[in-house]
């Protein structure tokens, strides 16, 4: 609630949607990003016979986790709205 009621003195109520949508284009540039770099890898690993399904799987834990991280986040501050 506090940290709510900095970001309202600081940024202004008028600008908190704006920042809400800069977020989540931010999410979904970075989701997109982690997608192409997962395919290439992918695409390269095929072409060179290398088997990739345990990298990729980590992989995808670590971006599932920073995603869960920036959603709880987001989130929190959804709900004080």
């Amino acid at each position: 609630m506090f940290i709510l009621f900095i970001v309202v003195m600081v940024f202004g109520a008028d600008k908190i949607p704006e920042i809400a949508r800069g977020l989540g284009k931010g999410m979904r540039m970075l989701k997109d990003a982690s997608n192409d770099i997962k395919s290439e890898v992918t695409k390269s690993a095929h072409k060179h016979g290398i088997d990739t399904s345990d990298f990729t799987k980590n992989f995808k834990e670590e971006v599932d986790k920073v995603k869960d991280e920036v959603e709880d986040a987001m989130g929190s501050v959804k709900r004080e709205l």
